[in-house]
């Protein structure tokens, strides 16, 4: 179809899967400050007034970490979130740590040797995506659902709205003419508040500033404008909903543009290439998109645990490329090493860098040049070297 309507949603820092993202690479980024070569899988569940971590870790002899320094590490990330209420307090609340030491059979077949290369911490999957929709070269449903949570969250975090709370959802469905989009067509946006905030005045204080980050003429009608459409939204959070580590990967990833491969990405290492291959397909398709070899691509790599090359590796650029789409598979082969170490050195990601990438999407995000690593994917660095190999073919 070349005119049709297409939805995504995206999730505040406070909502309870994002408070569980934002725990679980809290502990990668302290693994990694303490040790760049960290592994480490964590998952985190939350719920009234209670955090609870369980996973596996490993750190070399003589560099230790203890669960009061995990536990206060906690509780700095719900707080920086902004969770000080009767249900949910980063003062208040219970934390229960399980994180364990690796299996050393998991271990001896991801582990670099003498004889072998480093191998992938598991089989797996990955979809990388990127498309000429948007000025960060991502879709245009799941961009500006992002947009306007973080505008959400900046009121809220400098006190220019201190009547909301934390948590909050949004979703767009974008109306599409001969395949690109032109206006919202429907805007739902939720947000938790204080008890007694009037539901008309907080709809026209969050219409306002949606209207800023749409694009011009781009704006619904006021009918198909909804704001907390169940008409209160007080008790939010962990405390109105348990929260889980990973259950928010299309909110992650592309908002359902793209095909995923099921793996989700915070509190994993970046020997895990559930996390790393995803990263470095995204950064893949992106310099495609951006060399103008195509209006969309789509990326695909696949791994099998304790082999360190890659099974299989597929570009689709959906019948919009310059040039044939295995022409641009071969030449992205030759120019990047796609093993899970090369990724790794590629994009600089044994670094504590993780914590930012756990709300508002892993893509789409402008790398912060001070930081080493920072959302080294979203770089645009391979254009020259992708045209140069191009020609040779």
């Amino acid at each position: 179809m070349k005119n049709f309507l297409f939805t995504s949603e995206s999730v505040s820092e406070g909502h309870p899967d994002k408070v569980s993202d934002c725990i679980s690479d809290t502990i990668v980024d302290l693994m990694i400050s303490k040790y760049p070569y960290a592994r480490v899988a964590c998952e985190t569940l939350v719920t009234t007034n209670r955090v609870i971590l369980a996973g596996e870790y490993r750190l070399p002899d003589g560099v230790t970490i203890t669960k009061d320094e995990i536990e206060e590490n906690v509780r700095l990330a719900v707080k920086k979130i902004g969770y000080e209420q009767d249900g949910f307090h980063w003062e208040k609340m219970n934390v229960d740590c399980f994180l364990h030491q690796q299996s050393p059979d998991i271990a001896q077949g991801v582990d670099e040797t003498h004889n072998k290369e480093e191998g992938a911490g598991d089989q797996g999957l990955m979809f990388g995506y990127a498309t000429d929709e948007t000025p960060s070269l991502m879709p245009a449903p799941i961009h500006y659902s992002h947009e306007i949570l973080k505008k959400l969250a900046e009121l809220r975090h400098s006190g220019k709205a201190d009547f909301l709370g934390p948590d909050s959802k949004s979703q767009l469905t974008i109306e599409y003419d001969n395949e690109r989009p032109i206006k919202a067509h429907k805007i739902v946006v939720s947000s938790q508040h204080k008890d007694g905030f009037n539901q008309t005045e907080l709809k026209d204080f969050i219409m306002s500033f949606v209207k800023s980050i749409l694009p011009e003429k781009w704006m619904c009608n006021n009918d198909d404008f909804y704001v907390n459409p169940t008409g209160r939204f007080v008790i939010g959070g962990p405390d109105g909903d348990t929260g889980l580590t990973g259950r928010k990967i299309i909110v992650d990833t592309y908002g359902g543009s793209s095909p995923h491969g099921g793996g989700a990405f915070s509190g994993k290492d970046p020997t895990k290439v559930d996390r790393s291959a995803a990263y470095m397909t995204r950064y893949l398709a992106k310099n495609v998109v951006a060399a103008k070899l195509a209006k969309k691509c789509t990326i695909q790599i696949a791994y099998g645990i304790g082999i360190s090359k890659p099974l299989s590796f597929y570009v689709n650029t959906q019948g919009t490329g310059e040039i044939e789409d295995l022409k641009i598979q071969k030449c992205l082969e030759k120019i990047v090493d796609l093993t899970p170490k090369g990724i790794r050195d590629h994009l600089a990601l044994n670094n504590p860098i993780y914590v930012p990438s756990s709300s508002y999407g892993h893509f789409g995000r402008q790398p912060d040049e001070k930081v080493k690593g920072s959302f080294s994917w979203e770089k645009v660095d391979l254009v020259e070297k992708i045209l140069n190999e191009i020609n040779t073919f």
